[in-house]
């Protein structure tokens, strides 16, 4: 989301993307490779050890990210995205499937809530670094590069630190005792219900024949179909907040990058909320369909009425409405999926079919509208 803190700051105009769709379309070409590795980096997440790749996708992300600051041209950033898109695309499947080595079906929501709060909590702290970064010139690049260039270096320094203390499997977990990670092993074989027979995930080999698995269940197509209508709204509203709130009036850059932070802390704090909540209760579509009807409320807020300060409480709405679901939709998914190559086969696959809804999210704000 931090493209959206840096249009208003400045890259629109220095790079001559101000009109047309230009912008837009440098928003949709990282959903192209997002889209197509997903599944394959999935299935390698095993394979290669996910304390080593997952640290390494992260610390490539950062440096594609700093990049991003020495765009000179539309074609910079339309290759800077292009190569974002395929480092970050295996990171959000990744997570959820290494997670799923370590948790219980009951305590996987909670844990994938932890892990994708991170998503509001960017758009929040996004907001705040942008609005002191923007303020730096400083040898030819003013404004808008160091927001990339300060958060890819965090970014890096979060990816290579993961290196030292990020444990494979519980089995690779040096703070557990050797009692404990038998346990843990155990526990986790005990939760698939006969799905495996392996004490160590490490111990499951690939085979095709867990691809058709995932490929043939019903409930990945229909949770993909769900999350597609979650994700639209979600990433037309995470990519386009700095530029929806001015478009209610509050033109001043700084006071709209500030505005872009009580709702995306707002959704934060939902977000852990309903995971939690939801495992407790062991149910996940239930409080999906409050947060649609939540997120509803608030775009008939911002579009019906006249005042700003009613349309600036819609985004709270939309915001702690729309971030939840896609959580829960993973953790959903997730929970009924097994072995680990089904589990990694089906997450990805959701993720890849669910992100074909950027390919209209990220056109719903048109410049020639604003």
């Amino acid at each position: 989301s931090n493209i959206g803190n840096a249009k208003i700051d400045g890259l629109s105009e220095d790079l001559n993307i101000s009109t047309g769709t230009k912008f837009n379309i440098a928003l949709l070409v990282f959903y192209i490779p997002y889209i197509l590795v997903d599944v394959p980096s999935n299935w390698i997440v095993k394979k290669v050890r996910a304390g080593i790749y997952l640290p390494t996708l992260i610390t490539c992300w950062g440096i594609v990210s700093t990049f991003l600051g020495f765009t000179k041209s539309f074609a910079g950033l339309v290759v800077c995205r292009l190569f974002l898109g395929l480092f970050e695309g295996g990171l959000l499947g990744g997570i959820v499937v290494y997670l799923a080595m370590f948790y219980r079906r009951h305590q996987m929501l909670y844990r994938i809530g932890l892990f994708y709060c991170a998503a509001p909590l960017s758009g929040a702290f996004g907001g705040l670094l942008a609005t002191g970064l923007a303020t730096i010139r400083h040898g030819g690049y003013n404004r808008w590069p160091w927001i990339f260039f300060i958060e890819g270096i965090i970014t890096r320094v979060f990816g290579i630190t993961c290196f030292f203390f990020m444990p494979s499997t519980p089995a690779d977990a040096t703070f557990l005792t050797p009692e404990e990670r038998t346990q843990a092993m155990r526990r986790l074989r005990e939760d698939s219900h006969g799905a495996t027979n392996v004490e160590d995930v490490n111990d499951e080999h690939f085979s095709w024949h867990w691809v058709r698995m995932a490929v043939l269940a019903p409930q990945t197509y229909f949770c993909a179909l769900a999350w597609i209508f979650l994700l639209i709204p979600l990433y037309s509203f995470s990519l386009f907040l700095p530029s929806i709130i001015q478009g209610l009036g509050y033109r001043n850059t700084t006071q709209a990058q500030l505005l872009t932070v009580p709702p995306n802390m707002a959704a934060f704090f939902v977000v852990l909320l309903t995971a939690s909540l939801s495992d407790r209760i062991k149910a996940r579509g239930p409080i999906m369909a409050v947060g649609t009807l939540v997120a509803l409320c608030g775009y008939i807020m911002i579009l019906a009425s006249k005042s700003n300060g009613v349309r600036y409480g819609g985004t709270f709405l939309v915001a702690t409405g729309v971030y939840p679901g896609s959580a829960l939709i993973m953790g959903w998914l997730s929970n009924n999926l097994a072995p680990h190559y089904v589990r990694a086969t089906g997450v990805g696959l959701l993720i890849d079919l669910a992100n074909m809804a950027a390919f209209p999210a990220t056109f719903i704000y048109l410049q020639k509208n604003a």
